[in-house]
């Protein structure tokens, strides 16, 4: 399949799979679900490390020079999304030097996984960053209901255009090193993978928190 065909297909299969995660923080918006701002903020910014540091550790085994810069790249905007977010829960008063992210994540268990570059491709720049983009959105609806226009503000200026810049990004390499059909299907499957892992961990964080308009990385 040609690299246009492939990727139109593979965003339908993506943009399919990601409705139902989108979905359930729209319900919980029409709800007017409870939430706690400051506990959410504190996922995002275990979301955004955890991102930094999956795009770093795959550097060193990426060969493809490109993709090595992308990754670079990627960590770098994840490190500073850390640090807005950081900044922000510490005017909430949050003591954000003694924070340390939460363990175990099924999530990035598998990412830290792959090992293929049009696997690492798929799954962080290309589905993980489209997630991350999709669930911001409902994110910074919660808090603009609650009137934190600071927080919305922080993503809507710097944290949401990266978010689309990696996905963008990780949609061209997709179309440069996803040309047999065997590296196709694997994407494929990579996208269905990280989707189906996602919506697990999130319906879980949010049954805990009392709602699913939880931020992405």
């Amino acid at each position: 399949m040609g690299a246009s065909a492939f990727l139109e297909e593979l965003d339908a299969f993506k943009a399919e799979r990601l409705a139902p995660i989108v979905g359930a923080g729209q319900i919980s918006l029409a709800g007017g679900a409870p939430g706690d701002a400051d506990k959410m903020l504190q996922v995002a910014l275990a979301n955004e490390i955890n991102v930094s540091e999956l795009a770093a550790a795959w550097m060193p085994g990426t060969r493809e020079m490109d993709v090595k810069i992308a990754l670079a790249r990627q960590a770098g905007d994840e490190a500073g999304h850390f640090e807005l977010v950081a900044g922000r829960l510490a005017a909430l008063g949050f003591d954000v030097a003694g924070y340390q992210p939460p363990a175990g994540n099924p999530l990035f268990a598998y990412l830290h996984g792959l090992s293929a570059t049009v696997e690492r491709i798929a799954a962080g720049l290309y589905t993980l960053e489209s997630i991350a983009y999709a669930v911001n959105e409902n994110f910074m609806a919660f808090c603009e209901q609650r009137g934190d226009a600071e927080t919305v503000r922080l993503y809507r200026e710097y944290i949401q255009p990266d978010e689309l810049r990696h996905q963008q990004l990780g949609r061209q390499l997709l179309a440069k090193y996803a040309t047999t059909p065997e590296s196709q299907q694997r994407a494929k499957e990579v996208v269905a993978r990280v989707l189906e892992i996602a919506s697990a961990v999130r319906a879980q964080a949010a049954t805990r928190m009392g709602t699913a308009c939880l931020p992405g990385c």
